[in-house]
């Protein structure tokens, strides 16, 4: 699988291959790892209410916030660990 581009500017990055990638990467995730489905929503729900979330992205630490919520050991960067 091929790393992601957090340096790039977005009219060097191909969308479609970036999404592809994010899911790919989440479900290649071996089980163990994963968080559960519902987990993984929830943990979604509160990033779509954070001010930290643009465009997929955690300001806080520059992650794509669904790699993070799929990782059963992910946690919320942010001062105030929302989850």
């Amino acid at each position: 699988m091929q790393k992601f581009c957090p340096r790039c500017l977005l009219s060097e990055i191909d969308l479609e291959r970036e999404f592809r990638h994010i899911y790919e990467y989440i479900e290649a995730l071996p089980e163990d790892l994963k968080a559960p489905r519902e987990l993984y929503e929830e943990r979604l729900a509160i990033c779509k209410n954070c001010d930290e979330l643009l465009s997929g992205m955690c300001k806080k630490c520059g992650c794509y916030v669904e790699m993070r919520a799929a990782q059963k050991k992910g946690y919320c960067p942010s001062e105030k660990h929302h989850w």
